[in-house]
């Protein structure tokens, strides 16, 4: 298929999605992205079956985007002579380094980054007031991954990427409204269930550092994992922590709503097991606790449960708990993503969890976030202190789809 198939085609999947989780289909939306995933690798066999032809024959593969250009064997060949061993993704990550860097683009370069930053900028609008620049792609994978390494709630969330105003229909309750055996003749009963509604407007997120013209002047192989692990360490912190102590859309300003925040808010806090750290006795969380709070969560969910707290409380409090019979629960094992296991659940450390609380669940089916924007950066320079601003900026939010999902270990002193 040509190129414009291609996009064409996947814009029309994209659509299906939108509409899909617009309507509350998550599981539809899902199988439509796998489309996307499949319709994506057919064309990039189809691109390396090409180029792989064409080098045999000894000739060039005109890309269908840059017709200057050929993609032989993994390298772009100038068809009027030369090779440059980067493609276009590649070519705007070093013009967006370049330009954060203050350093001149070349013709392409600039042209690339151009192009990218107009499509942006037509298609996301804010009142910051500033000239943002879209954060190439490569880079805005490390800062995530990144922020993932330190808060692994936040890498366990549904993850969705809608432009603009995301709503989720939700079931009030997991248990109502099942289907049920009748007798011949016996009337089907009225639906029990009703349902809610969960809309992610969307929450700004920045934030700004501060380095020197010298600092900056570093290598671009340098300079890019430099800004990489400055700003997902930065934005990590802010957003990884907003997914279990977010104040939620009543905020001002408003933040992602937080696990904890929003089983704390129910009624009588169905979801929440509660112990004194001061307690006279040697351990006071125990065994007890754990069992009660896992028998909160709703058996549909437990497959894919884990255990949640910061490091602190993993060492001081469920390394040293003990069964009935005096028995470690806490097992240490790297292998499988967290520092242990108990019950059967892996034990992740998490900085954004409160002091002294656990949260037990499956994130991935109850907890769902959204970027509404992708991410940018705008700079400023400061000629007399030869210092330069790099502000990174997003629009994201999340929101817990099912308390059932989770339960909270907390201490109340």
């Amino acid at each position: 298929m040509t190129r414009e198939q291609y996009l064409k085609m996947r814009n029309e999947l994209l659509a299906e999605v939108d509409g899909f989780i617009n309507s509350g289909e998550v599981e539809k939306a899902n199988a439509k992205m796998k489309d996307v995933e499949g319709l994506d690798n057919q064309f990039e066999v189809e691109r390396t079956a090409q180029a792989n032809a064409a080098a045999l024959r000894g000739a060039p593969v005109i890309d269908l985007e840059n017709k200057s250009v050929s993609l032989v064997a993994g390298q772009i060949i100038d068809v009027t002579g030369g090779m440059n061993m980067i493609d276009e993704k590649q070519i705007y990550t070093n013009a967006w380094a370049k330009a954060m860097q203050g350093v001149a683009l070349d013709e392409k370069e600039q042209s690339i980054y151009d192009s990218v930053n107009l499509e942006f900028s037509n298609a996301y609008t804010h009142d910051t007031g500033n000239t943002s620049v879209l954060i190439p792609e490569t880079v805005v994978v490390g800062i995530w991954s990144r922020a993932a390494e330190m808060y692994p709630l936040l890498a366990d969330v549904k993850k969705f990427n809608v432009k603009g105003t995301l709503t989720m229909k939700k079931h009030s309750s997991i248990d109502a409204g099942d289907a049920a055996f009748y007798a011949d003749g016996t009337a089907t009963a009225d639906e029990q269930n009703t349902f809610g509604e969960i809309t992610l407007s969307g929450c700004e997120l920045a934030k700004a550092i501060t380095i020197s013209w010298k600092l900056r002047s570093m290598a671009i192989a340098e300079f890019v994992p430099f800004i990489t692990n400055e700003l997902g360490e930065r934005v990590g912190a802010a957003l990884g922590s907003s997914v279990s102590t977010g104040k939620g859309a009543t905020a001002t300003p408003k933040e992602p709503q937080g696990i904890e925040t929003a089983l704390l808010a129910q009624g009588s806090t169905p979801q929440v097991v509660s112990y004194d750290p001061e307690a006279t006795t040697a351990d006071p969380l125990s065994y007890a606790d754990f069992t009660l709070a896992i028998s909160k969560i709703h058996s549909s969910y437990l497959a894919g449960c884990n255990i949640y707290a910061n490091n602190a409380t993993i060492w001081t409090q469920l390394a040293n708990l003990v069964d009935g019979q005096g028995r470690p629960m806490f097992i240490p094992d790297v292998t499988a993503g967290g520092v242990g296991r108990m019950f059967g659940m892996v034990v992740k450390p998490d900085a954004g969890v409160t002091n002294g609380s656990i949260i037990i669940g499956n994130p991935g089916s109850g907890y769902i976030m959204n970027t509404n924007e992708p991410m940018s950066v705008a700079t400023e320079e400061h000629v007399k202190a030869r210092t330069v601003d790099y502000a990174a900026y997003t629009i994201v939010d999340g929101a817990v789809l099912d308390t059932k999902a989770f339960a909270l270990i907390r201490n109340t002193p």
